[in-house]
């Protein structure tokens, strides 16, 4: 199988595979518009009121952006995936361990948006036609067709994306100006005060930034295909425009109706069809992304595995996990994300363009590299510290997580950094 075939799982990504960083963009705004990033954008407006959920939706994005924005360019000048990138800061032995994390993380991502869209399906089957459908069934459709998706690569996914996101862009505006224009005053929207104070400004942003914090982490697997270095800081646009516009166009409905499931939301409006048809297009467009991650990384433990035989057998574990009911375990899920995976992040950027001046040797890759691994295994346990409030270090853990990595990586390597 040629490397292009196999999406460049462990080699470098090759000129005639390039593509623009507007396109790369475009893919990434589309996560935004999933069900579990609408879903959070509606429980933080409901929960903290529009005022703070501004301020939580923008905290959120500022530091996702800032580390987009390092781990792009890495990308970018490596040519590789980040499951490759990880093999020269953690050894190789020491990266499956890691990949390994990340695949499942993704796996678990891909199983919550399945669930959502089952039930969000199962909803508008029996408000719009009173009809029943199994969950269980919608599950297994939709990963079947997200699957044969993702077999085919980050260029169908492109496609797909090139003709949803626009559409389901200027649906949500649609509701957004629906939504407006029942108010006497948007006054009202600013003014309005939660029924309920079970989640603060600070619980909201790390949630937010836990449930994006794997970009930064993998941006490199799309910035990889980019044409330039100008270009590949442009696709972070995705994220850093992409979306709090999401989450803004989940809020503000959100406000308007009180409720957080879109079917209802849609349904204040008579348009429970159109919703129908945004929910499972989205999904589909961030899952098939989800998948294709997820399928990278497990891929680089074994390079003997093909992409295609892994992407089906992730796909038919998500589809297990979405039928056991996974989403439940959401919150606490994206939680734990924000203290073991910004370190990783810090870690890759210090060893780039301090440790190997931004050159990557594929014939130089060692077996375990026992400083990134100490490093994150260290950050890691005195994240979940703060996280539990043993102790505070920045009051934020995912700041925690992120500079402590960096600090202790940069500490055992000082001699090679003074260099």
């Amino acid at each position: 199988m040629s490397d292009s075939q196999d999406q460049y799982a462990t080699t470098k990504v090759q000129p005639k595979d390039f593509m623009s960083g507007w396109l790369v963009a475009l893919i990434i705004a589309g996560t935004g518009l999933s069900l579990p990033t609408l879903y959070l954008g509606s429980e933080i407006a409901l929960g903290l009121g529009l005022k703070q959920a501004l301020i939580a939706f923008g905290v959120s994005t500022l530091v996702l952006t800032i580390m987009c924005m390092a781990t792009t360019l890495i990308g970018n000048r490596s040519r590789l995936s980040t499951y490759m990138i990880l093999h020269f800061s953690f050894g190789a032995n020491g990266a499956k361990i890691v990949n390994f994390i990340f695949g499942v993380t993704l796996v678990g991502w891909f199983a919550v948006a399945l669930e959502l869209l089952a039930i969000a399906i199962k909803d508008t089957a029996l408000s719009a036609f009173n009809y029943t459908i199994s969950k269980e069934l919608i599950i297994i459709i939709s990963s079947l067709l997200i699957t044969i998706t993702t077999v085919y690569g980050i260029k169908s996914i492109q496609k797909l994306a090139n003709i949803a996101i626009p559409i389901l862009t200027v649906f949500l505006i649609y509701i957004l100006f629906l939504t407006l224009n029942e108010l006497d005053s948007v006054s009202q929207l600013f003014n309005y005060v939660p029924n309920r104070r079970d989640m603060t400004l600070f619980q909201a942003t790390s949630i937010l930034v836990g449930a994006a914090i794997l970009f930064p982490v993998l941006m490199a697997d799309f910035s990889r295909f980019i044409k330039t270095d100008k270009q590949s800081l442009i696709a972070v646009l995705g994220i850093a425009i992409g979306t709090p516009l999401a989450l803004v166009l989940s809020a503000i409905p959100s406000i308007q109706t009180g409720e957080v499931d879109i079917i209802k939301i849609m349904s204040a409006y008579n348009l429970v069809i159109p919703a129908f048809v945004l929910l499972f297009i989205s999904t589909w467009v961030t899952n098939a992304t989800n998948l294709y991650s997820a399928t990278l990384t497990f891929s680089t433990i074994n390079e003997k595995w093909s992409f295609k035989y892994v992407a089906i057998a992730a796909s038919i574990v998500g589809t297990l996990l979405a039928m056991l009911g996974f989403s439940s375990f959401l919150f606490t899920f994206l939680e734990y994300l924000g203290v073991l995976a910004p370190s990783i992040s810090a870690i890759y950027i210090i060893h780039f363009f301090f440790i190997s001046k931004q050159h990557y040797d594929l014939k130089a890759i060692g077996r375990w590299k026992y400083d990134a691994l100490l490093s994150w295994i260290i950050s890691s346990i005195i994240t979940l510290l703060t996280y539990q409030e043993v102790f505070q270090i920045t009051h934020a853990y995912f700041l925690d997580s992120f500079i402590l990595g960096g600090v202790i990586y940069m500490f055992l390597n000082r001699k090679v950094i003074a260099l």
